[in-house]
């Protein structure tokens, strides 16, 4: 079967990395796996991947840590697939830079799921042929590229930032609820976990530097959501 998603999967688990290799590659996607984490940078500056699957207890270095330098170095989705499963993992796990996280042990279709869901929300981001730009104040979103530029600067987001920086502005002056943040943006699945919306968020103020007790963009409504002030 002709492989037309390529993925790095960060994984001293062989005997697991074998098995969800060999389903993927079923599902036409084809993985290469990497089980020393000080050597996956170099390997992305030589090899385009689609997507990374990385796990958090690594050799010689933490997962969060690896996640935390590919997210600044790379414009590539970062599933975490790991064992630790709890809410403060998750949540960091967001803080440095993942966009998806799924805990061990896991149905390898609901992995297959999530990649589709990721990668089918880049594609749509960058492959629209009807607006590749649009201009909402001091801000423009460039679809094509996925880089939305505040006050003629690039923004430095993750997919998950993008994707909710992206919906703010769509929605300016609507309030959106967490859930509705969570449906809206495709690719968030985060257990549907509406404290991973107030980390991106508080990312979100901080590269926008946006003081959230007197917010110029992005406003807190309480007992609510969130809205994107006019």
């Amino acid at each position: 079967m002709r492989s037309d998603i390529h993925i790095l999967m960060v994984e001293d688990d062989l005997v697991l990395a074998e098995l969800l290799t060999n389903y993927l590659a079923n599902c036409g996607m084809s993985v290469e796996v990497n089980c020393d984490p000080t050597a996956v940078i170099e390997r992305l500056e030589k090899t385009h991947f689609d997507l990374i699957i990385l796990d958090l207890t690594l050799p010689k270095m933490d997962g969060l840590f690896l996640c935390e330098k590919i997210s600044g170095a790379f414009d590539i989705p970062i599933i975490i697939s790991s064992a630790r499963d709890e809410v403060s993992d998750k949540v960091l796990g967001l803080e440095k830079g993942a966009d998806d996280y799924l805990p061990k042990p896991y149905d390898p279709r609901e992995l297959v799921a999530r990649i589709h869901a990721m990668l089918r929300r880049k594609k749509n981001s960058s492959s629209s042929s009807l607006i590749e730009e649009e201009n909402f104040a001091d801000f423009k979103i460039d679809k094509a590229k996925m880089i939305i530029y505040h006050e003629e600067s690039p923004l430095d987001l993750t997919v998950a930032e993008y994707g909710i920086l992206s919906l703010f502005l769509k929605q300016r002056g609507i309030v959106l609820s967490r859930g509705v943040i969570l449906d809206g943006v495709h690719g968030l699945s985060w257990e549907s976990d509406e404290r991973s919306i107030d980390v991106i968020i508080s990312r979100l103020r901080s590269k926008l530097f946006d003081n959230s007790r007197s917010p110029k963009y992005i406003e807190s409504i309480r007992g609510i959501g969130y809205r994107m002030k006019t």
